[in-house]
């Protein structure tokens, strides 16, 4: 490879959502207000379970790292999507670059396996609520918590080495607006075989397995549910997952459709409009998802905001 086609990969050009100044404005405007509704949303969510001692439950605290993580993967993406906006510029470092798409893949992971930790918590409390306390024992709430956080350390640290041995030249343009790690290897100018074999590898360990194992929980919680004598009995259990399912399709009818459908059906377009909804919208929805049909949840932020009036005043 000569010198001077090496050169190209210093930088990408990132080419976001649309290439129209108008359109741009008004995206600016878009993704600001939901991304400053996303981190109050997670940030209220967490302070709410964190100050609340009724809410110190393993359903509640996985609830809180899930806010945590979605509060991370948008505030990896979006911030630098605007900063480009605002400054008219679209050039994004190879460095910076690898280190987005780290954080992105690192973040992405911990939120699909919490997911399906959250549905296995759901599964013990409605299948063995006689041992709820037992089996969540705060040990193994805790080996569930931070399990996903190592585990996708290793995984995106992995995707990260592989990528940093393929060489770039010539296009540099990324039609997405953030270093996402599909169009990358279609720039690169060298064999990106093993990468494409990881990261079927990977999409089947988080993405694939955490929702076989979602919908086992469910089949299984659907069956107890179904054993509940009263009608109120089961509206109160269906109640309870029913916050969590919303999440469940929200994340994996994007997820699943970027990283696992055959590359002959996926297109720029269709993987940006994806992206959106798994970095943004998702982020920005679950603090809504989750308050609005709780009402300890609500209770608690009820709490939480009377206090911060009655101390300001």
């Amino acid at each position: 490879m000569e010198p001077r086609n090496r050169t190209s990969a210093l930088e990408f050009i990132l080419l976001g959502l649309s290439e129209t100044p108008e359109q741009e404005t008004l995206l600016f405007a878009l993704f600001l207000c939901m991304y400053v509704v996303t981190v109050l949303g997670n940030l209220l969510i967490i302070l709410a379970i964190s100050s609340d001692s009724h809410l110190h439950t393993p359903m509640y605290f996985f609830l809180a790292n899930l806010s945590l993580v979605d509060f991370c993967l948008a505030t990896n993406t979006v911030p630098k999507m605007l900063v480009n906006i605002q400054i008219r510029s679209k050039s994004i470092s190879y460095a910076c670059c690898l280190t987005q798409m780290y954080f992105f893949h690192f973040f992405g992971i911990v939120d699909s396996v919490l997911i399906a930790v959250m549905a296995y918590d759901r599964f013990v409390a409605i299948c063995h609520p006689l041992h709820y306390t037992a089996i969540m024992s705060p040990r193994l709430c805790g080996l569930l918590a931070g399990g996903p956080w190592v585990f996708s350390c290793f995984i995106s640290l992995t995707h990260i080495l592989l990528m940093a041995r393929l060489v770039f030249c010539g296009n540099n343009e990324l039609p997405h607006y953030f270093c996402d790690l599909t169009p990358l290897l279609r720039l690169s100018c060298t064999d990106t075989s093993v990468n494409k074999i990881f990261v079927l590898i990977v999409a089947g360990l988080v993405i694939a397995t955490p929702f076989i194992c979602i919908l086992a929980s469910y089949a299984r919680i659907i069956v107890a549910i179904m054993k509940v004598p009263s009608a109120g009995g089961r509206k109160k259990a269906f109640s309870t997952c029913s916050s969590h399912l919303s999440v469940v399709a929200l994340f994996y009818g994007t997820t699943i459709g970027v990283y696992l459908c055959p590359s002959s059906v996926r297109t720029a377009v269709k993987e940006k409009a994806s992206a959106v909804m798994y970095t943004t919208v998702t982020p920005m929805l679950n603090p809504f998802i989750y308050s609005l049909r709780n009402r300890d949840l609500k209770g608690a932020l009820r709490k939480l905001v009377n206090r911060k009036i009655t101390s300001s005043s």
